[in-house]
């Protein structure tokens, strides 16, 4: 007999990347009671790891529950960024409906569609939260009319079009139902969702059916299984079997060792979950996304939508420059291996491949800033290692045509550089789709473009408009390849010989274009020092000492005066690289080489290269 679980609420809240999904969090677990009323607590206290808190994003979905009333409300908090989509995508599969943030000002965004559409396609339930009212270009109004158009392209059902609207300052702290009143908690929030989202419904008399969203790793347990209770019920040293809805042949007798149900930012050990729980399951090492646990009576697995394929990879391979060993801790294939395989656990979107060589692997993602986060990750846990430059996935239609994947670009630039964007964008191969103006002196334009022309494209971006411009981007399948593209404008700045960067040798080198690096640094030979400013290649010698001699010009020994060098983020970096060049990644230093150091046989494959 199928039931509905009214004391309980199961909701993600989905946005565009940095419509404040985390801050709205915050709000609803501190109104709820789940701190001390004199607890300190950080901002975004969801955002739990180092990246996500310095960058200001969400990587990962977060579990947490709150209580409201007789209710446990569930609460996802998911990635808003293009990139973790796939983190969206599964998560949406264990809640009834979603509150779907959108800012005030800047309204729906390319991620705003992506995450709503998904939504849509699972049926649920919409609220939508009309964020940072408080800021003085608030246009809530026509934000709203945006929503419902969107609604209306994505062809949502009637009831989904009749979602009902909060108008919120998360930053603040309130929510209210019109954008004319200032609300002074977040209640009505709270109300709405218990009205509007659908009770969990269930069989409990039926066997045991758990569907795996997401997977936790925890260096003392292992792997932690996340779901939702669709039918039966789930106790502690049950007896189970795993199976898969994409894997007809998988099944594992598994026996259930520990059980949590999430209660504020803890997991608290539970002996049975219910219908519409969301629990939390360790002790089975075998366990992955989109597996469904069974009662062993009747194992029937859940339909599981297959995860976006990646569209960007590179090659992560043991760093063999001539400072390779001095700084990092892991440095071995067998090191970068296990860490690389490690991370599979908890990355469903992520792909990485063993190659011919055992030095190298290929790893496969969904964007520049996807793989840029798994770097940062591994050199801060003291691993070195070289990457290769980022280059799309190719795929082949049954005519043998070269199909590449192609990215929506939404930009939002001040008038005067409009001109120039479209311009930089036209190069490289993107077609203009849209273009509007906005009250406060920007404008927007909408982009269709093949994914390996956003590749370096943030920097110069950046540069050009200032560093005013707003650039999100969300993948729009694949289409017919494009030509061939350069990727870059100027050549590089290559050391040519080993030893300590001297002040006298970087003075000469400086003349030639833009330096990476500073006196005192040590360098090798193939190692690139800087930027030309033309669009070759250039060898310099930045440890070139000045000649000493008995005559003495007045005037000429006075102090050599450098340019402070441009020191590349991780970002920049990759951007930078070109094909014939690797990315030297320790936890110290990242250095830019080329892939043959030495200038003889690098001039000898450019030749033949050419031919």
């Amino acid at each position: 007999m199928i039931i509905e679980r009214e004391d309980v609420r199961n909701i993600a809240i989905i946005a565009h990347v940095d419509h404040g999904k985390t801050t709205l969090v915050d709000e609803l677990l501190k109104q709820s009671g789940v701190f001390r009323e004199n607890q300190e607590v950080a901002e975004r206290v969801m955002d739990s790891n180092d990246i996500e808190r310095e960058r200001g994003i969400t990587i990962l979905s977060k579990n947490t529950a709150v209580t409201y009333g007789n209710t446990k409300i569930n609460i996802i908090d998911t990635p808003g960024h293009a990139d973790f989509g796939g983190e969206v995508e599964r998560v949406l599969k264990m809640v009834n409906g979603v509150i779907l943030v959108v800012d005030a000002f800047e309204g729906a965004m390319p991620q705003t569609k992506f995450v709503l559409k998904k939504a849509l396609e699972l049926d649920l339930s919409v609220i939508v939260c009309v964020n940072k009212i408080d800021r003085p270009e608030a246009r809530p109004k026509e934000v709203e009319e945006e929503v419902l158009e969107l609604l209306l392209e994505l062809d949502a059902s009637d009831e989904q079009l009749d979602c009902p609207f909060i108008y919120a300052s998360a930053r603040d702290g309130y929510a209210s139902y019109s954008p004319d009143e200032k609300g002074t908690d977040m209640k009505p929030l709270f109300d709405t969702i218990i009205k509007h989202i659908p009770a969990p419904k269930g069989d409990p008399d039926a066997g045991t059916q758990v569907l795996i969203s997401t997977i936790d790793y925890n260096e003392y347990v292992g792997r932690i299984g996340v779901g939702k209770v669709d039918n039966g019920g789930l106790k502690l040293n049950q007896e189970a079997v795993i199976v898969n809805h994409h894997d007809p042949d998988k099944k594992v007798k598994v026996k259930i060792g520990k059980l949590y149900e999430f209660d504020g930012l803890n997991k608290v050990e539970v002996n049975e979950a219910k219908i519409g729980s969301i629990v939390a399951i360790s002790g089975i090492s075998d366990i992955h996304i989109g597996d469904t646990i069974c009662s062993p009576e009747n194992p029937v697995a859940i339909p599981f939508q297959k995860i976006s394929e990646p569209t960007i990879a590179m090659y992560f391979m043991v760093n063999d420059s001539p400072l390779a060993g001095k700084e990092g801790k892991y440095v071995t294939s067998r090191h970068l291996r296990d860490r690389l395989f490690r991370e599979l656990n908890t990355d469903v979107s992520l792909r990485v491949e063993e190659t011919d060589t055992t030095e190298s692997f290929k790893v496969s993602g969904r964007g520049e800033l996807h793989l840029s986060v798994l770097i940062e990750n591994m050199r801060r846990e003291g691993y070195e290692f070289a990457v290769s430059k980022a280059e799309v996935i190719y795929k082949y239609d049954e005519r043998n045509k070269k199909l590449e994947p192609f990215e929506i670009a939404v930009i939002d630039v001040p008038d005067e550089f409009a001109g120039t964007v479209i311009n930089m964008l036209n190069q490289r191969k993107g077609e203009l789709q849209g273009m509007a103006p906005s009250t406060n002196g920007t404008t927007r334009l909408e982009f269709s473009i093949p994914s390996r022309g956003l590749i370096g494209f943030r920097g110069d971006f950046l540069t050009a408009t200032k560093g005013n411009g707003i650039i999100n981007t969300i993948f729009d399948g694949y289409d017919n390849y494009k030509g061939d593209m350069q990727y870059r404008q100027q050549g590089s700045l290559i050391a040519y010989e080993a030893g300590e960067a001297i002040t006298y040798g970087l003075f000469n080198a400086q003349e030639r274009g833009t330096l990476f690096i500073g006196p005192g640094e040590q360098v090798y030979g193939g190692m690139v020092v800087g930027a030309n400013g033309r669009a070759e290649d250039i060898e310099v010698n930045v440890c070139k000492k000045k000649q000493l001699t008995n005559t003495r010009a007045s005037g000429s020994d006075d102090a050599l005066k450098l340019t402070p060098p441009k020191i590349l983020s991780l970002e920049q970096a990759l951007d930078f690289i070109d094909t014939d060049e690797l990315l030297e990644i320790t936890p110290k230093s990242i250095r830019i080489r080329k892939k043959i150091l030495d200038p003889t046989l690098r001039m000898r494959a450019k030749r033949n290269a050419a031919q």
